[in-house]
């Protein structure tokens, strides 16, 4: 049953929020040009974000552009799904390309990668030292 509402609401629907700053944004725009939040759809307030829009909200404008790049190779997939978490900490998208031909879900080598831009910082957000190792001198 349709109401005089249910376009208004329709449109509401695909209007696009910043969820820090709750500015309005078309459909086509991803990023808060005030803050550089990811956008979310206007939706109910007490709706729970799904485990996709948490995500997306972790996700660093500055680091999401550019064709990717690798920046490290996993022995397998749990190990690439290890640096893929420790990227989003940082806020830097990446996706997982797996090396071997076939269906083999968790053995091979697995390529990370990750936007242009973002390659430098996750390059320094891997480079770990365990503490009281000297950095690496020229």
């Amino acid at each position: 049953m349709n109401g005089p509402d249910d376009g208004e609401r329709a449109g509401l629907a695909q209007e696009l929020v910043c969820p820090e700053c709750a500015r309005a944004y078309a459909p086509s725009e991803r990023f808060c040009a005030a803050c550089g939040m990811p956008l979310v759809h206007r939706g109910h307030p007490e709706q729970e974000p799904s485990a996709r829009q948490r995500r997306a909200r972790k996700i660093k404008r500055q680091y999401a552009e550019g064709p990717p790049v690798v920046v490290a190779r996993a022995r397998n997939q749990i190990e690439a799904e290890f640096i893929e978490g420790l990227l989003l900490e940082e806020g830097i998208p990446c996706e997982l390309r797996g090396l071997i031909a076939g269906y083999a879900p968790v053995v091979g080598t697995r390529e990370v990668l990750v936007p242009q831009s973002g390659a430098q910082a996750a390059r320094e957000a891997l480079a770990w030292q365990p503490p009281g190792d000297p950095a690496p001198g020229p």
